[in-house]
């Protein structure tokens, strides 16, 4: 295992590593690019072998509340493009601020082999084909971290944080794609007075994290089953993710899908996908919603053979127009994304139908707010784009008293 040196930049106002309560050390800082320096937006960070990682925000950086027994373990930040980069755990735990450089990885093939040859829809029929092989068909549990931010006319107008716990059977077929499988308990809430707000009947009102899981296109075989699909898809080369090297697959027409898959399992390690294909929702209050973009990203991480979710987001805008003149009114937006930042497989119990999270809106299931638990939780470090979030919910209250609060 070849360990590579970490840039350990001072003066920088981060505060690095230092051992928190309930046993864990805390090791904060930022991924960038060793020759452009620029940040790595949602590089991910675990400990090799073990079950926990967290990701890096929009800015690349990061706060990773990481037990103390794992001191002597290595820590691993990997990036889609990039080499891996592995590092013991004790030696970033220091009061110096830490930078993390990965350096782009330049694949070289040393031989032709077969799965060379294959054409684009070959490849993705072939990572359908064994998503049983590579992802776990044994029952499993997540540990995950949960947000969505609604936002109106360029205003946010509300913030959800949760921290969930999801369980799953496995990753066979399901017979019917749309219908959720795993079964989701919460462990804590907080949210802000926005979601109490008028303005929240005009976005979705179902459960938004249960419709977030189901966007997992690869647990639910998401797929057009049609040869024209396969035929359309285009080969645009070889990347390295996770210290694999993996083939880049896309598609572009009415809207945009990439997939990455292992070149060795065939196991799909990413998929990205957008439409803005515009449609017609529904109607209230003499207005009428149309659907305008919808942006998809699902992230797996391996873990003892198995790929496991590592990160899902989605992001949907719809506009609002007046019915009898088709003048706009306004914009929502909403952005939902879960972190996992832990992994179980083969938990010893399965979560009960007495501790599963009530399947309406999570902004109404009772949680009181705990401070103490979200200040060592792994979540996704705030960034620029969260300070604007938490100045528009904050005008009239800080949002920490709307925690309280609510």
């Amino acid at each position: 295992m070849k360990v590579k040196a970490f840039s350990l930049v001072l003066g920088w106002l981060l505060l690095s590593a230092s051992v928190v309560s309930a046993q864990k050390i805390t090791v904060s800082g930022k991924v960038i690019d060793s020759e452009t320096k620029e940040p790595l937006p949602f590089a991910s960070l675990g400990i090799i072998g073990k079950p926990i990682g967290v990701i890096a925000n929009e800015q690349g950086e990061f706060d990773f509340h990481i037990p103390v027994d794992y001191r002597n373990d290595f820590l691993s930040v990997s990036m889609l493009g990039y080499q891996p980069h592995e590092v013991p755990v004790w030696s970033v735990t220091t009061d110096q601020p830490v930078v993390i450089e990965l350096q782009a990885a330049a694949v070289l093939l040393k031989e032709v082999v077969i799965s060379d040859s294959l054409k684009a829809g070959e490849i993705v029929r072939l990572a359908l084909a064994k998503i049983e092989d590579n992802y776990p068909m044994k029952p499993f549990q997540l540990d995950g971290f949960y947000r969505d931010v609604k936002k109106m006319g360029g205003t946010y107008i509300s913030l959800l944080e949760a921290a969930v716990k999801i369980y799953d059977e496995n990753y066979q077929a399901p017979r019917n794609k749309f219908k959720l499988r795993e079964r989701v308990a919460l462990k804590e809430v907080r949210r802000s007075l926005g979601y109490s707000s008028r303005f929240t009947s005009f976005f979705d009102k179902d459960n938004l994290l249960e419709d977030l899981l189901l966007n997992n296109n690869i647990r639910y075989r998401q797929f057009p089953d049609e040869d024209i699909f396969f035929k359309q898809l285009k080969r645009e080369g070889i990347s390295t993710y996770q210290g694999h090297t993996v083939f880049v697959i896309s598609l572009k027409k009415d809207y945009f899908l990439r997939i990455y898959i292992d070149r060795e399992t065939y196991g799909i390690v990413r998929l990205e996908y957008e439409n803005d294909h515009q449609e017609k929702l529904e109607k209230m209050r003499g207005l009428e919603s149309r659907f305008v973009k919808i942006k998809r990203t699902i992230d797996f991480k391996l873990f003892e053979g198995k790929l496991y979710l590592n990160y899902l987001s989605v992001t949907s805008q719809v506009n609002w127009y007046e019915h009898k003149t088709g003048k706009l009114k306004f914009e929502t937006e909403l952005f939902r994304q879960l972190l996992v930042n832990h992994v179980y497989p083969n938990p010893p119990e399965r979560i009960g139908l007495w501790q599963k999270m009530r399947n309406y809106g999570l902004q109404y299931q009772d949680q009181p707010y705990n401070k103490e638990f979200w200040d060592h939780y792994n979540v996704i470090k705030e960034s620029p784009l969260d300070k604007k979030i938490i100045e528009d919910l904050g005008k009239e209250i800080p949002l920490e008293k709307q925690f309280k609060d609510n």
